[in-house]
């Protein structure tokens, strides 16, 4: 058995030919971190195989399930190609699992486990081939996903020399947290990580799960050195590049935010255009690239891209995408984008709020369109409309419970989340009507609820974050004080967001002058 390392571009002694990205980076070698694993298959199986496993550990999906296909290609008995496909087919963080297609990889290679392990030609390899039994067995996904880690536990319990088998552990812990961030279970994966991170700094499931266990407002600040390596260890995998932003918005670093973005979509851009598909102006990295404008202030900006968006998002015809990319998918990133828009302090066009086409059974697309609505009217003053959309929220709420009964597996949080967008649709027509007083407790409780819900990265999840309402109508019922607690509230949820630090400022200033708390209220206002 031979020992086999990638790392680009300094293995090229190993790996003699230019390795060229198949989506057209034509002049560039693919740069996507550094791996190394020792395996039975072929050696012009190698160079396909070690890029597979690297961007399988960088989450870029179907790009490593190409080159694992390549792998198998170039050694049909290669077990641990056949191994890499398969784990492609489930994403750990988004709680995602394609069951079918995974066991069809596997059968591929052989109808029964026997007959898998029968083809692997070492112990190892029939050891990481076991895991997948589990991880594609029998049960709910909810129990795979427990007897996975256990497994993964027992494998690297067995090779604790072996980086991936290690990275991979952490990985299936967070894979576990099925009810949401469990500071605890993040913080087992990124002990594990720690202790390979000295030897292992241009691994990038490494860089990639430490990054994951870090990305919140706590614990960020030791996620910084693996978000400063990350992009540069793998520039061609745009998840990758991305994937700093995580720690870089959990500390309010817009400027880090915005460059690392808009290098992900790029880089993404650059390798659609060269399978001749159109630039993505929707998705998971033009909503945070928006939201970054939106902190800086570069309203023109953030507009632009919405507008893209809107029409990336309602083209003429709808047509079939990919599982990232579909009509479905597409409206959903819209309604994420512009609900952060206006809430963002921005107004709305009528140009902006348009209903997702009956073909798309999208409830949570309706529900979040509507809802800002609801907050695009309170902010230009217009009651009559906070009315009428509120009337259709409260419509959409019931139909989208119905759609998703109970605590949605890896969703823990959305139904309650949903609450809180209602419950500040409920108090903003309460204000509209002159009724702060009676809106004041409905707030109070949505700012608890949303306390209570786990955190979850990027921008807020609650796209107006309910402490920062509730603390915008207690600077206008003139209980500064009051304010000032609840803007601290929303920054420990999202730091350095600049509604609330400037309300924050505003409302300490104002809590220090005598007697202003006794002045006549100022009038509603929602930013």
């Amino acid at each position: 058995m031979k020992s086999y390392a990638l790392s680009f571009p300094l293995m090229r002694k190993l790996v003699l030919i230019t390795v060229l990205l198949a989506t057209g980076l034509s002049a560039q070698p693919l740069e996507v971190g550094s791996v190394s694993f020792a395996n039975s298959g072929a050696a012009a199986a190698q160079e396909p195989f070690l890029q597979g496993l690297a961007q399988l550990h960088n989450f870029e999906y179907a790009s490593a399930a190409e080159l694992f296909r390549k792998a198998q290609q170039a050694d049909p008995s290669f077990a641990m190609a056949f191994w890499g496909e398969a784990m492609t087919h489930t994403h750990p963080i988004w709680f995602q699992q394609n069951l079918e297609a995974a066991r069809a990889v596997l059968a591929r290679l052989g109808k029964t486990p026997e007959e898998r392990l029968a083809k692997a030609k070492t112990e190892r390899e029939r050891d990481y081939l076991r895991t997948l039994d589990v991880l594609y067995g029998e049960g709910t996904k909810t129990e795979r996903d427990f007897l996975y880690a256990d497994a993964m536990r027992a494998l690297h319990a067995k090779y604790p020399d072996d980086v991936d088998a290690t990275a991979f552990y952490a990985l299936a812990i967070l894979g576990t947290s099925h009810e949401g961030r469990d500071f605890a279970i993040y913080m087992r994966s990124a002990a594990l990580l720690e202790e390979v991170f000295p030897a292992n700094r241009r691994h990038p499931g490494v860089l990639h799960y430490l990054i994951h266990s870090y990305d919140d407002p706590v614990h960020a600040p030791l996620g910084m050195r693996a978000a400063r390596l990350y992009g540069s260890v793998a520039p061609h995998a745009g998840h990758a590049l991305h994937m700093t932003s995580h720690i870089f918005i959990a500390l309010g670093l817009w400027d880090d935010v915005i460059d690392a973005n808009i290098r992900a979509i790029a880089t993404v851009n650059q390798q659609r255009a060269a399978r001749s598909k159109p630039a993505a102006d929707c998705g998971h990295y033009p909503i945070w690239l928006h939201y970054g404008y939106l902190q800086q202030q570069r309203f023109d900006d953030a507009r632009r891209m919405l507008d893209a968006c809107r029409a990336y998002a309602f083209p003429a015809e709808f047509v079939a995408g990919s599982e990232t990319d579909s009509p479905r998918q597409r409206l959903g990133d819209y309604a994420d984008m512009i609900a952060h828009h206006v809430a963002g302090g921005q107004p709305l066009t009528s140009a902006d709020l348009l209903a997702p086409p009956k073909e798309v059974k999208a409830p949570n697309v309706a529900f979040t369109l509507t809802y800002a609505a609801v907050i695009a009217a309170a902010q230009r003053g217009d009651a009559k409309a906070v009315e009428s959309h509120t009337a259709a929220l409260r419509e959409q709420h019931e139909a989208l419970l119905a759609a998703n009964p109970g605590r949605a597996e890896g969703n823990a949080g959305r139904r309650e989340r949903a609450e809180v967008m209602l419950q500040e649709a409920e108090a903003l027509l309460l204000i509209a009507k002159g009724r702060r007083a009676e809106a004041l407790p409905i707030l109070e409780a949505a700012a608890k609820k949303e306390r209570q819900l786990p955190f979850e990265f990027g921008p807020p999840d609650v796209p107006k974050p309910a402490a920062e309402l509730l603390a915008e109508q207690l600077v206008a019922a003139g209980r500064a004080a009051d304010a000032a607690a609840a803007y601290q509230n929303a920054l420990r949820r999202a730091p350095g967001r600049t509604l609330a630090l400037s309300g924050l400022r505003a409302a300490e200033k104002s809590a220090k002058v005598p007697g202003r708390e006794d002045k006549t209220p100022p009038a509603a206002h929602v930013h």
